[in-house]
């Protein structure tokens, strides 16, 4: 219970004496609210919350504020598309912040100064837990369910952990050493037992694993590629997208050096690979999509999932896209691809108003290739889990990754087919972990929901001033030739310029308005934090409800109730 004095020396029968709030209709509350920023967030950080920390200079406690959420921000500060920035309030006001940059920079300093996770050893009692793929998905889900006080066995196929995150995404994105730094220290927690190259189906079964554990999360990824043709052909020397980029990735090298190609599919695969092919050396490398270049302004459903980053840094380098395009026939010499008819595609409602793409004829158009290959998705390899997995992905209710038809098993990342980036399977991972949990305590899984973001309309902006944002340096087109990383990270002088560009949305500044400006001296301001973890309380005795603290809260949050 804090004591808190009256505003000012009074005597008996003075004003004090006349409890004013009995007047008020409304009454000021504190609702600490969402930032957008985390609310876009797949993965689950709060940016408001570490940006706050590194605005104080507290960057080891801003990296333990992201890492309570994502264990792996050095990686997904290189690789994430960053939704929370495209949902960042000060993108209103003049620029973004650069979230990413500062995520990057904090996760690069942990592997610097070796910061340890703050995660404390299970005990030998406690219920352990089995996790099949050590992609983001299945590192986040034991990271976590060590968090909570399990021990964790994580089975990989491959010798080495990292899943796609190792063998898809090129090193001019993500170079192998910041990769490498960061699993290593995950897989060195105590309570982790890492088994590589070993295989569900050949090494141990699903059975074994559920007899042997209290619970099951299946990370497998998506590495078997779809059947592809156009109009029933196929060329003779057909590669998928993900096989000759994991062919660049692990050897730098592809064997085939054709001077025209074509890939079809719009996402981060398919562009990843029109990037390699570029730096091969191939001459004209074109981009066949059903869908639109990614841009703002663009409707999500009609974009290319590949990241409006990743698209224009491809563009820069010569890659051709051809937006709204099909490919309606091969054009053959034998078995050698000489050509391909692409048609225009447009997305119309059906007599039930379900939209699907239909080819525009009388735009066909040739385009002269020497090869196709194509980028169209990828399947779970159903090996040692067959009864699991329907129509190439696992099914899985929306919110803690529970399969639909196996009760107590749990699955995230890209073997859910709706997910395709890092940090989405991270988030997978995390809710999987807390719902394996749940239902090992017999508590229901009562669907979640991301918070409700504060917008920017209850924001009062005239308390800032604006600020251009820093941005990281970026490799020009002509100097990407290899697998320099392209990027380069901020510095601590502009990490902490982008803290002190954040806006605060939903929580407290600590600015004293309200306690300058309330006419009634009716916000008191305390010494010790209060339960709500302000340092301002209110007075409801002598506060008339004239809304003035709300209104001249920067933040948004104060906000008016009816009393």
């Amino acid at each position: 219970m804090i004591e808190i004095p009256p505003g000012a020396y009074a005597r008996p029968g003075t004003s004090l004496d006349f409890k004013t709030g009995t007047w008020r209709v409304e009454r000021p509350v504190h609702d600490r609210r969402a930032a957008p920023c985390h609310a876009a967030c797949p993965a689950g950080e709060d940016a408001q919350a570490y940006l706050a920390k590194v605005e104080n200079g507290d960057l080891r406690g801003a990296w333990e504020t992201i890492v309570a959420a994502n264990p792996m921000p050095a990686i997904t500060g290189r690789v994430c598309h960053h939704p929370c920035e495209s949902a960042c309030n000060r993108g209103h006001y003049d620029e973004t912040i650069t979230i990413h940059g500062v995520e990057r920079f904090l996760g690069d300093e942990a592997l610097r100064e070796h910061w340890a996770y703050p995660v404390a050893a299970p005990g030998s009692d406690a219920p352990r837990m089995a996790v099949v793929g050590s992609g983001p998905a299945g590192l986040a889900a034991a990271y976590h369910l060590l968090r909570e006080g399990c021990r964790v066995t994580l089975i990989e196929a491959m010798p080495v952990a990292g899943g796609t995150m190792r063998t898809a995404i090129p090193h001019y994105r993500l170079p192998p050493s910041i990769l490498d730094q960061e699993l290593d220290r995950i897989l060195a927690l105590p309570g982790i037992d890492f088994r590589p190259a070993t295989r569900l189906g050949r090494d141990v079964s699903l059975e074994e694993l559920q007899s042997e554990h209290d619970g099951l999360f299946l990370g497998p990824g998506r590495r078997k590629g779809r059947e592809w043709s156009a109009d029933f052909a196929v060329p003779g020397d057909l590669h998928t997208g993900l096989q000759l980029l994991e062919t660049w990735v692990a050897e730098g090298t592809i064997p085939q050096q054709p001077k025209s190609v074509a890939i079809v599919g719009g996402g981060n695969t398919a562009v990843d690979l029109a990037r390699v092919l570029r730096r091969q050396g191939v001459e004209q490398v074109h981009l066949i999509s059903h869908q639109r270049i990614p841009a703002p302004g663009v409707p999500q459903d009609d974009a290319m999932r590949a990241t409006y980053r990743e698209v224009s840094q491809a563009i820069e380098e010569g890659v051709t896209i051809h937006e709204h395009r099909g490919v309606r026939r091969l054009i053959l010499r034998g078995e050698r691809v000489v050509g391909m008819e692409l048609v225009h595609m447009k997305k119309l409602a059906d007599a039930d108003g379900r939209l699907h793409r239909v080819a525009f004829e009388g735009t066909e158009a040739v385009l002269h290739v020497e090869h196709v290959i194509p980028a169209i998705g990828q399947d779970v390899d159903p090996l040692g889990f067959e009864a699991l997995v329907e129509r190439g992905q696992m099914r899985v209710e929306p919110w803690w990754g529970e399969l639909r038809k196996h009760s107590g098993i749990f699955s995230g990342g890209d073997a859910r087919g709706d997910h395709g980036t890092v940090s989405e399977a991270v988030g997978d991972g995390r809710r999987a972990a807390i719902g394996m949990l749940r239902r090992l305590a017999g508590k229901s899984l009562e669907p979640g929901a991301p918070p409700e973001p504060i917008p920017y309309g209850e924001l009062n902006i005239h308390y800032f001033e604006s600020a251009p944002a820093a941005h990281e340096p970026v490799l020009p087109a002509a100097q990407r030739l290899g697998n320099e990383e392209i990027e380069g990270g901020l510095d601590g002088r502009a990490v902490r310029h982008e803290a002190h560009r954040c806006l605060s949305c939903g929580d407290c500044l600590a600015c004293d308005n309200c306690w300058t400006l309330c006419p009634d001296q009716s916000v008191l301001k305390t010494r010790a934090v209060a339960i709500d973890g302000s340092n301002y309380v209110f007075d409801y005795d002598y506060c008339k409800g004239c809304g003035i603290c709300a209104h001249e809260c920067p933040t948004g949050y104060i906000r008016m109730i009816p009393d």
